[in-house]
Protein backbone atom coordinates (compact mmCIF):
# COMPACT_ATOMS: atom_id res chain seq x y z
CA UNK A 1 0.00 0.00 0.00
CA UNK A 2 3.10 2.46 -0.04
CA UNK A 3 1.89 3.61 -4.06
CA UNK A 4 -1.00 5.28 -1.57
CA UNK A 5 1.53 7.87 0.01
CA UNK A 6 2.60 11.23 -1.91
CA UNK A 7 6.43 11.38 -2.83
CA UNK A 8 6.96 14.20 -0.66
CA UNK A 9 4.22 14.25 2.46
CA UNK A 10 0.75 12.23 2.77
CA UNK A 11 -0.83 15.16 4.07
CA UNK A 12 1.36 17.64 1.01
CA UNK A 13 -1.71 18.77 -0.82
CA UNK A 14 -3.09 21.12 1.86
CA UNK A 15 0.36 21.72 3.87
CA UNK A 16 2.36 22.11 1.17
CA UNK A 17 2.51 25.99 1.89
CA UNK A 18 0.54 29.02 2.11
CA UNK A 19 -2.26 28.53 -0.83
CA UNK A 20 -3.05 25.25 0.67
CA UNK A 21 -2.57 25.06 4.33
CA UNK A 22 -6.35 25.92 5.56
CA UNK A 23 -4.68 25.32 9.20
CA UNK A 24 -5.64 22.30 11.48
CA UNK A 25 -9.05 22.93 13.16
CA UNK A 26 -7.26 20.44 15.92
CA UNK A 27 -7.23 20.94 19.43
CA UNK A 28 -5.86 18.85 22.04
CA UNK A 29 -8.34 18.50 24.72
CA UNK A 30 -7.57 16.51 27.78
CA UNK A 31 -11.24 15.87 28.82
CA UNK A 32 -12.42 12.47 30.01
CA UNK A 33 -15.78 11.66 28.16
CA UNK A 34 -18.21 8.64 27.58
CA UNK A 35 -16.17 6.16 25.28
CA UNK A 36 -19.67 5.54 23.24
CA UNK A 37 -20.31 8.98 22.07
CA UNK A 38 -18.23 10.45 18.93
CA UNK A 39 -16.32 13.63 20.10
CA UNK A 40 -15.06 16.96 18.77
CA UNK A 41 -11.81 16.27 18.47
CA UNK A 42 -12.16 12.52 17.08
CA UNK A 43 -12.06 11.91 13.80
CA UNK A 44 -15.61 10.44 11.75
CA UNK A 45 -16.03 9.18 8.15
CA UNK A 46 -19.88 7.87 6.96
CA UNK A 47 -19.06 6.28 3.84
CA UNK A 48 -21.74 5.34 1.05
CA UNK A 49 -22.10 1.84 0.45
CA UNK A 50 -24.86 0.24 -2.12
CA UNK A 51 -27.63 -1.82 -0.36
CA UNK A 52 -27.13 -4.70 -2.71
CA UNK A 53 -23.40 -4.76 -1.42
CA UNK A 54 -23.93 -4.47 2.62
CA UNK A 55 -23.94 -8.22 3.22
CA UNK A 56 -20.42 -8.12 1.93
CA UNK A 57 -19.48 -5.82 4.95
CA UNK A 58 -22.08 -7.05 7.50
CA UNK A 59 -20.95 -10.62 6.77
CA UNK A 60 -23.27 -13.89 8.40
CA UNK A 61 -23.95 -13.19 11.49
CA UNK A 62 -22.17 -9.86 11.67
CA UNK A 63 -18.89 -11.47 11.40
CA UNK A 64 -17.22 -9.68 9.18
CA UNK A 65 -17.90 -6.29 10.59
CA UNK A 66 -17.34 -7.35 14.40
CA UNK A 67 -13.61 -8.11 12.74
CA UNK A 68 -12.71 -5.01 11.37
CA UNK A 69 -13.91 -3.45 14.63
CA UNK A 70 -11.79 -5.79 16.60
CA UNK A 71 -8.98 -5.47 14.08
CA UNK A 72 -8.67 -1.74 13.74
CA UNK A 73 -10.24 -0.21 17.18
CA UNK A 74 -12.53 1.85 15.46
CA UNK A 75 -16.52 2.47 16.04
CA UNK A 76 -18.55 1.24 12.75
CA UNK A 77 -22.38 1.23 12.60
CA UNK A 78 -24.12 0.05 9.79
CA UNK A 79 -26.95 2.58 8.98
CA UNK A 80 -30.54 1.27 8.24
CA UNK A 81 -32.18 1.06 5.03
CA UNK A 82 -33.79 4.58 4.22
CA UNK A 83 -36.94 4.19 1.89
CA UNK A 84 -36.46 5.04 -1.46
CA UNK A 85 -32.43 4.97 -1.38
CA UNK A 86 -30.06 2.81 -2.96
CA UNK A 87 -26.89 3.05 -0.80
CA UNK A 88 -26.97 2.67 3.13
CA UNK A 89 -24.42 4.81 5.25
CA UNK A 90 -21.42 3.34 6.82
CA UNK A 91 -20.36 6.11 9.65
CA UNK A 92 -17.23 5.21 11.42
CA UNK A 93 -15.52 7.05 14.01
CA UNK A 94 -12.25 7.10 16.37
CA UNK A 95 -10.10 8.91 18.52
CA UNK A 96 -7.85 11.33 15.97
CA UNK A 97 -4.84 9.66 17.45
CA UNK A 98 -2.25 7.66 14.42
CA UNK A 99 -2.01 4.52 16.60
CA UNK A 100 -2.83 1.73 13.64
CA UNK A 101 0.35 0.65 11.35
CA UNK A 102 -0.33 1.36 7.45
CA UNK A 103 0.49 -1.55 5.79
CA UNK A 104 4.23 -2.43 5.76
CA UNK A 105 5.25 1.24 5.49
CA UNK A 106 6.50 2.77 8.98
CA UNK A 107 3.58 5.73 8.72
CA UNK A 108 0.80 5.29 11.11
CA UNK A 109 -2.89 6.59 10.47
CA UNK A 110 -5.91 6.47 13.20
CA UNK A 111 -8.38 3.40 13.46
CA UNK A 112 -11.06 5.05 11.46
CA UNK A 113 -8.73 6.08 8.66
CA UNK A 114 -7.96 2.19 8.87
CA UNK A 115 -11.35 0.85 9.13
CA UNK A 116 -12.31 3.20 5.81
CA UNK A 117 -9.82 1.69 4.00
CA UNK A 118 -10.51 -1.52 4.99
CA UNK A 119 -14.40 -1.34 4.19
CA UNK A 120 -13.46 0.09 0.53
CA UNK A 121 -10.93 -2.12 -0.49
CA UNK A 122 -13.61 -4.52 0.04
CA UNK A 123 -16.49 -2.93 -2.17
CA UNK A 124 -13.92 -1.92 -4.41
CA UNK A 125 -12.88 -5.63 -5.27
CA UNK A 126 -16.00 -6.83 -5.61
CA UNK A 127 -16.61 -3.51 -8.07
CA UNK A 128 -13.59 -4.47 -9.91
CA UNK A 129 -14.60 -8.04 -10.15
CA UNK A 130 -17.79 -7.29 -11.96
CA UNK A 131 -15.86 -5.10 -14.35
CA UNK A 132 -13.94 -7.66 -15.37
CA UNK A 133 -16.13 -10.22 -15.86
CA UNK A 134 -17.80 -8.03 -18.10
CA UNK A 135 -14.44 -8.02 -20.06
CA UNK A 136 -14.48 -4.36 -19.72
CA UNK A 137 -10.89 -2.04 -20.24
CA UNK A 138 -9.89 -0.27 -16.81
CA UNK A 139 -12.31 -1.35 -14.47
CA UNK A 140 -13.78 1.94 -12.92
CA UNK A 141 -14.27 1.98 -9.45
CA UNK A 142 -16.06 5.00 -7.30
CA UNK A 143 -16.01 5.99 -3.79
CA UNK A 144 -18.74 8.07 -2.19
CA UNK A 145 -18.53 10.12 1.02
CA UNK A 146 -21.29 12.18 2.47
CA UNK A 147 -19.12 15.34 4.32
CA UNK A 148 -20.63 18.26 6.26
CA UNK A 149 -20.54 21.62 4.92
CA UNK A 150 -18.17 22.36 7.33
CA UNK A 151 -15.43 20.50 6.21
CA UNK A 152 -15.87 20.33 2.56
CA UNK A 153 -13.90 23.73 2.60
CA UNK A 154 -10.49 21.41 3.47
CA UNK A 155 -10.73 19.43 1.04
CA UNK A 156 -11.64 22.12 -1.97
CA UNK A 157 -9.14 24.29 -0.71
CA UNK A 158 -8.52 28.45 -1.37
CA UNK A 159 -9.63 28.50 -5.52
CA UNK A 160 -10.24 25.01 -5.44
CA UNK A 161 -6.22 24.36 -5.69
CA UNK A 162 -6.52 21.41 -3.08
CA UNK A 163 -9.09 19.42 -5.04
CA UNK A 164 -7.12 19.98 -8.00
CA UNK A 165 -3.72 19.07 -6.81
CA UNK A 166 -5.21 15.78 -5.67
CA UNK A 167 -7.06 15.04 -8.96
CA UNK A 168 -3.80 15.48 -10.97
CA UNK A 169 -1.29 13.54 -8.31
CA UNK A 170 -3.65 10.74 -8.61
CA UNK A 171 -5.40 10.94 -11.92
CA UNK A 172 -8.51 10.27 -9.68
CA UNK A 173 -11.65 12.52 -10.94
CA UNK A 174 -13.31 14.26 -7.63
CA UNK A 175 -16.61 15.65 -7.64
CA UNK A 176 -18.57 17.67 -4.55
CA UNK A 177 -22.31 17.24 -5.42
CA UNK A 178 -24.74 19.15 -3.62
CA UNK A 179 -28.76 19.22 -3.57
CA UNK A 180 -30.88 17.02 -5.81
CA UNK A 181 -27.50 15.13 -6.29
CA UNK A 182 -27.73 13.76 -2.64
CA UNK A 183 -29.24 10.52 -1.64
CA UNK A 184 -32.37 10.09 0.76
CA UNK A 185 -30.59 9.00 3.84
CA UNK A 186 -28.29 12.27 3.40
CA UNK A 187 -28.87 14.50 6.37
CA UNK A 188 -29.19 18.52 6.37
CA UNK A 189 -25.87 20.71 5.44
CA UNK A 190 -24.21 17.21 3.45
CA UNK A 191 -21.96 17.48 0.99
CA UNK A 192 -21.25 14.63 -1.07
CA UNK A 193 -17.60 13.93 -1.88
CA UNK A 194 -17.33 11.29 -5.29
CA UNK A 195 -14.09 10.00 -6.53
CA UNK A 196 -14.29 7.66 -9.20
CA UNK A 197 -11.12 6.55 -11.31
CA UNK A 198 -9.36 3.28 -11.53
CA UNK A 199 -8.76 1.72 -8.42
CA UNK A 200 -5.04 2.53 -7.76
CA UNK A 201 -6.37 5.66 -8.19
CA UNK A 202 -9.23 6.29 -6.48
CA UNK A 203 -7.24 4.52 -3.36
CA UNK A 204 -4.45 7.42 -3.34
CA UNK A 205 -7.46 9.99 -3.59
CA UNK A 206 -9.53 8.49 -1.26
CA UNK A 207 -6.27 8.43 1.21
CA UNK A 208 -5.59 12.27 0.61
CA UNK A 209 -8.98 13.37 0.94
CA UNK A 210 -9.63 10.89 4.51
CA UNK A 211 -6.37 12.92 5.74
CA UNK A 212 -8.09 16.43 4.93
CA UNK A 213 -11.01 15.67 7.07
CA UNK A 214 -9.02 13.85 9.72
CA UNK A 215 -7.37 17.05 10.23
CA UNK A 216 -10.15 19.36 9.97
CA UNK A 217 -12.73 17.92 12.13
CA UNK A 218 -16.28 18.62 11.74
CA UNK A 219 -18.30 20.64 14.90
CA UNK A 220 -21.68 18.92 13.87
CA UNK A 221 -20.11 15.09 13.90
CA UNK A 222 -21.50 15.04 17.70
CA UNK A 223 -25.13 14.49 15.60
CA UNK A 224 -23.26 11.52 13.36
CA UNK A 225 -22.41 9.11 15.86
CA UNK A 226 -25.00 9.22 19.04
CA UNK A 227 -24.60 7.27 21.74
CA UNK A 228 -24.08 3.23 20.72
CA UNK A 229 -25.67 2.63 24.07
CA UNK A 230 -29.11 3.43 22.48
CA UNK A 231 -28.26 2.85 18.58
CA UNK A 232 -29.18 -0.75 18.67
CA UNK A 233 -32.80 -0.47 20.43
CA UNK A 234 -35.61 -1.50 18.82
CA UNK A 235 -36.98 1.32 16.24
CA UNK A 236 -34.36 2.19 14.48
CA UNK A 237 -31.11 4.15 15.08
CA UNK A 238 -32.60 7.22 16.73
CA UNK A 239 -35.14 5.84 18.90
CA UNK A 240 -33.81 7.19 22.45
CA UNK A 241 -33.46 6.44 25.91
CA UNK A 242 -36.20 6.62 28.70
CA UNK A 243 -37.18 10.14 28.25
CA UNK A 244 -38.98 10.18 31.54
CA UNK A 245 -35.32 9.74 32.81
CA UNK A 246 -34.60 12.81 30.40
CA UNK A 247 -37.52 15.11 31.39
CA UNK A 248 -36.02 15.67 35.04
CA UNK A 249 -36.00 19.28 35.98
CA UNK A 250 -31.71 18.26 36.72
CA UNK A 251 -30.51 18.24 33.14
CA UNK A 252 -27.64 15.75 32.49
CA UNK A 253 -24.72 17.14 31.40
CA UNK A 254 -21.86 15.45 29.48
CA UNK A 255 -18.28 16.11 28.31
CA UNK A 256 -17.06 20.09 27.63
CA UNK A 257 -15.86 21.46 24.83
CA UNK A 258 -14.80 25.24 24.44
CA UNK A 259 -15.50 25.23 28.26
CA UNK A 260 -19.41 24.07 28.33
CA UNK A 261 -21.05 21.33 29.07
CA UNK A 262 -23.37 19.45 26.32
CA UNK A 263 -27.00 18.74 27.77
CA UNK A 264 -29.91 16.77 27.21
CA UNK A 265 -32.48 19.13 25.55
CA UNK A 266 -35.89 17.50 25.98
CA UNK A 267 -39.25 18.71 24.59
CA UNK A 268 -42.86 17.28 24.85
CA UNK A 269 -45.22 17.23 21.97
CA UNK A 270 -48.92 17.03 22.28
CA UNK A 271 -50.28 15.20 19.56
CA UNK A 272 -54.05 14.40 18.83
CA UNK A 273 -54.36 10.51 19.21
CA UNK A 274 -56.74 10.62 15.68
CA UNK A 275 -53.36 12.40 14.36
CA UNK A 276 -50.76 9.89 15.33
CA UNK A 277 -51.05 7.41 12.48
CA UNK A 278 -49.95 10.43 10.17
CA UNK A 279 -47.19 11.35 12.46
CA UNK A 280 -45.64 7.73 12.35
CA UNK A 281 -46.39 6.33 9.16
CA UNK A 282 -46.61 2.79 7.78
CA UNK A 283 -44.45 0.41 9.54
CA UNK A 284 -42.92 4.13 11.57
CA UNK A 285 -41.44 5.65 8.01
CA UNK A 286 -42.11 8.83 8.57
CA UNK A 287 -41.24 9.06 12.25
CA UNK A 288 -37.91 6.88 11.35
CA UNK A 289 -37.39 9.72 8.43
CA UNK A 290 -37.77 12.37 10.88
CA UNK A 291 -34.75 10.85 13.46
CA UNK A 292 -32.73 10.41 10.48
CA UNK A 293 -32.79 13.60 9.44
CA UNK A 294 -32.85 15.30 12.33
CA UNK A 295 -30.50 13.19 14.54
CA UNK A 296 -32.48 13.25 17.40
CA UNK A 297 -34.07 11.38 19.96
CA UNK A 298 -37.73 10.67 19.61
CA UNK A 299 -40.10 8.12 21.53
CA UNK A 300 -44.18 7.89 21.22
CA UNK A 301 -45.27 7.71 24.61
CA UNK A 302 -48.36 5.46 25.91
CA UNK A 303 -51.76 6.77 25.23
CA UNK A 304 -53.05 8.19 28.33
CA UNK A 305 -56.56 9.19 26.89
CA UNK A 306 -58.93 8.61 23.90
CA UNK A 307 -57.78 12.62 23.32
CA UNK A 308 -54.11 12.86 23.59
CA UNK A 309 -50.33 11.10 23.53
CA UNK A 310 -47.23 12.51 23.88
CA UNK A 311 -44.37 12.55 21.93
CA UNK A 312 -41.18 13.00 23.43
CA UNK A 313 -38.15 14.74 21.96
CA UNK A 314 -34.28 14.69 22.97
CA UNK A 315 -30.50 14.80 22.05
CA UNK A 316 -27.46 16.10 23.76
CA UNK A 317 -26.41 19.16 22.69
CA UNK A 318 -23.72 21.76 23.09
CA UNK A 319 -25.58 25.48 23.67
CA UNK A 320 -23.29 26.72 20.45
CA UNK A 321 -24.26 24.52 18.17
CA UNK A 322 -25.72 25.85 14.85
CA UNK A 323 -28.22 23.39 14.97
CA UNK A 324 -30.74 21.71 17.48
CA UNK A 325 -31.52 18.44 16.50
CA UNK A 326 -34.89 18.63 19.30
CA UNK A 327 -36.08 21.70 17.52
CA UNK A 328 -35.60 20.47 13.99
CA UNK A 329 -37.46 17.32 14.89
CA UNK A 330 -39.76 19.34 16.50
CA UNK A 331 -40.34 21.64 13.46
CA UNK A 332 -40.71 18.75 11.37
CA UNK A 333 -43.24 17.31 13.50
CA UNK A 334 -45.42 19.70 14.35
CA UNK A 335 -47.85 20.06 11.23
CA UNK A 336 -48.57 15.90 11.79
CA UNK A 337 -48.88 17.16 15.14
CA UNK A 338 -51.15 20.10 15.37
CA UNK A 339 -54.78 20.18 15.55
CA UNK A 340 -56.40 22.08 12.26
CA UNK A 341 -60.09 24.10 12.11
CA UNK A 342 -61.41 25.55 8.99
CA UNK A 343 -62.03 29.22 9.12
CA UNK A 344 -65.07 31.10 7.91
CA UNK A 345 -62.57 32.29 4.96
CA UNK A 346 -61.39 28.29 3.87
CA UNK A 347 -58.25 28.59 5.32
CA UNK A 348 -56.61 26.07 7.87
CA UNK A 349 -56.10 27.01 11.72
CA UNK A 350 -53.00 24.89 12.83
CA UNK A 351 -52.95 24.90 17.33
CA UNK A 352 -49.89 22.86 18.28
CA UNK A 353 -49.22 21.82 21.72
CA UNK A 354 -46.39 21.87 24.08
CA UNK A 355 -46.40 20.23 27.90
CA UNK A 356 -43.50 22.83 29.52
CA UNK A 357 -42.33 22.53 33.29
CA UNK A 358 -44.22 25.13 35.93
CA UNK A 359 -40.80 25.79 36.50
CA UNK A 360 -39.56 27.32 32.87
CA UNK A 361 -42.62 28.63 31.83
CA UNK A 362 -41.02 32.19 33.48
CA UNK A 363 -38.38 32.01 30.58
CA UNK A 364 -41.47 32.30 27.85
CA UNK A 365 -43.81 35.34 29.75
CA UNK A 366 -41.03 37.35 30.69
CA UNK A 367 -40.91 40.61 32.82
CA UNK A 368 -44.39 41.82 32.48
CA UNK A 369 -45.20 39.64 29.87
CA UNK A 370 -42.69 41.17 27.74
CA UNK A 371 -41.21 37.66 26.32
CA UNK A 372 -44.34 36.01 25.45
CA UNK A 373 -45.70 39.43 23.77
CA UNK A 374 -41.86 39.65 21.40
CA UNK A 375 -43.07 36.13 20.33
CA UNK A 376 -46.81 37.31 19.56
CA UNK A 377 -45.48 40.61 17.35
CA UNK A 378 -42.00 38.96 16.00
CA UNK A 379 -44.41 36.00 14.91
CA UNK A 380 -48.11 36.80 14.22
CA UNK A 381 -49.29 33.28 16.31
CA UNK A 382 -51.28 33.52 19.02
CA UNK A 383 -49.82 32.08 22.42
CA UNK A 384 -51.55 30.91 25.25
CA UNK A 385 -49.71 29.44 28.97
CA UNK A 386 -52.85 27.30 30.23
CA UNK A 387 -52.20 26.23 33.47
CA UNK A 388 -55.72 24.55 34.39
CA UNK A 389 -57.95 21.82 32.26
CA UNK A 390 -54.84 19.90 31.90
CA UNK A 391 -54.29 16.93 29.02
CA UNK A 392 -53.93 13.62 31.31
CA UNK A 393 -50.54 13.20 30.06
CA UNK A 394 -49.49 16.52 31.78
CA UNK A 395 -47.64 16.33 35.35
CA UNK A 396 -48.94 18.00 38.62
CA UNK A 397 -45.80 20.77 37.61
CA UNK A 398 -46.79 20.89 34.14
CA UNK A 399 -48.37 23.56 32.09
CA UNK A 400 -49.54 23.67 28.39
CA UNK A 401 -48.04 26.23 25.80
CA UNK A 402 -50.64 26.09 23.17
CA UNK A 403 -50.14 28.38 19.81
CA UNK A 404 -52.34 29.41 17.09
CA UNK A 405 -52.60 30.79 13.63
CA UNK A 406 -51.80 29.81 10.10
CA UNK A 407 -48.92 27.12 9.87
CA UNK A 408 -46.25 29.35 8.57
CA UNK A 409 -46.74 31.34 11.91
CA UNK A 410 -47.13 28.75 14.03
CA UNK A 411 -43.86 26.96 12.88
CA UNK A 412 -41.80 30.04 13.76
CA UNK A 413 -43.43 30.96 16.75
CA UNK A 414 -42.62 26.95 17.75
CA UNK A 415 -39.31 27.56 17.34
CA UNK A 416 -39.15 30.79 19.11
CA UNK A 417 -40.63 29.07 22.05
CA UNK A 418 -38.08 26.36 22.17
CA UNK A 419 -34.96 28.50 21.51
CA UNK A 420 -36.10 30.36 24.77
CA UNK A 421 -37.02 26.76 26.36
CA UNK A 422 -33.37 25.93 24.82
CA UNK A 423 -31.39 28.80 25.98
CA UNK A 424 -32.81 28.85 29.90
CA UNK A 425 -31.82 25.37 30.08
CA UNK A 426 -27.80 26.70 29.25
CA UNK A 427 -28.35 29.53 31.30
CA UNK A 428 -28.03 31.65 28.03
CA UNK A 429 -31.01 33.94 27.61
CA UNK A 430 -28.64 37.05 27.22
CA UNK A 431 -27.39 34.55 23.60
CA UNK A 432 -30.70 34.59 22.28
CA UNK A 433 -31.03 36.68 19.95
CA UNK A 434 -27.35 35.12 18.17
CA UNK A 435 -28.94 31.70 18.44
CA UNK A 436 -32.40 32.33 16.84
CA UNK A 437 -30.16 33.68 13.84
CA UNK A 438 -28.44 30.90 13.43
CA UNK A 439 -31.20 28.80 13.58
CA UNK A 440 -33.08 30.18 11.08
CA UNK A 441 -29.97 30.74 8.74
CA UNK A 442 -29.39 27.04 9.41
CA UNK A 443 -33.07 25.73 8.70
CA UNK A 444 -33.53 24.64 5.42
CA UNK A 445 -35.52 25.93 2.77
CA UNK A 446 -37.95 23.67 2.78
CA UNK A 447 -39.27 24.59 6.05
CA UNK A 448 -38.78 28.27 5.84
CA UNK A 449 -42.36 30.22 5.84
CA UNK A 450 -43.34 33.66 4.29
CA UNK A 451 -45.83 36.36 5.71
CA UNK A 452 -44.78 36.51 9.02
CA UNK A 453 -41.16 37.87 10.54
CA UNK A 454 -38.63 35.90 12.27
CA UNK A 455 -36.29 38.79 13.40
CA UNK A 456 -34.03 38.01 16.56
CA UNK A 457 -34.24 41.33 17.34
CA UNK A 458 -37.02 42.23 19.85
CA UNK A 459 -38.34 45.23 20.98
CA UNK A 460 -40.04 44.71 24.48
CA UNK A 461 -43.53 46.38 24.63
CA UNK A 462 -47.07 45.62 24.82
CA UNK A 463 -49.20 44.32 27.38
CA UNK A 464 -50.41 40.47 27.27
CA UNK A 465 -53.59 39.46 28.33
CA UNK A 466 -53.79 38.79 32.74
CA UNK A 467 -54.32 35.38 32.06
CA UNK A 468 -50.71 34.75 30.45
CA UNK A 469 -49.06 37.39 32.75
Amino acid sequence: MADWRNNNSKRSYYQEDNVYNWGSKRRNLSYDRDPNVSGPEDTVYRYLCPARKIGGIIGIGGETVNRLRAETLAKIRIGNNVPGCEERVITICSSSSETNAFGDTDDHICPAQDALFRVHDKLAACEVQRDEDKEMGGPQVTARLLVPSDQIGCVIGKGGRTIQGICTETGAQIRILRDEHLPSCAIRGDGLLQITAEAPAVKKALFQVSFCLHDNPSQLQHLFFPNISHSCQPGGPYRGPNVGDAASERPRTYPSRDGTSAREFVLHLLCPSVNIGQVIGKGGEILNQIRQDSGAYIKVDSYYDDDDCTISISSKEFFEDPISPTIDAAVRLQPGCSEKTEQESGELSYTTRLLVSARRIGCLIGIGGSAISEMKRATQANIRIIKTDLPKAASDDEATVQISGDNNAVRHALMQVTARLRANLFGREDALSSILSSMYQSMPRDLHGHGCSYSAEYCASGDVPPSEN
